[in-house]
């Protein structure tokens, strides 16, 4: 599970066992997880699990992955080969 951010509580990062599955990243504060997908070609991210996510945490993480958007799908490119 390497993780690629540690910001405002957050983490981010992939597990090591996906990289079949569409560019996405799993983030959790406390006990809070989610797991977002990113859209590179539309610069979109959607949620496809939430546990615990308050609508102001969901804001807060949507901000940061939006803005270091390019630098997950490096990180994603990078540690799986693509």
């Amino acid at each position: 599970m390497p993780t690629i951010l540690l910001l405002a509580g957050w983490r981010l990062y992939f597990w090591a066992n996906e990289g079949n599955e569409p560019i996405h990243v799993h983030v959790e504060k406390g006990d809070m997880e989610c797991k977002f997908w990113l859209d590179i070609e539309n610069f979109e991210i959607t949620a496809v699990v939430e546990y615990n996510m308050t609508p102001q945490a969901k804001r807060e993480i949507k901000r940061i992955i939006y803005e270091h958007f390019d630098y997950i799908v490096s990180e994603w490119n990078a540690y799986f080969k693509k």
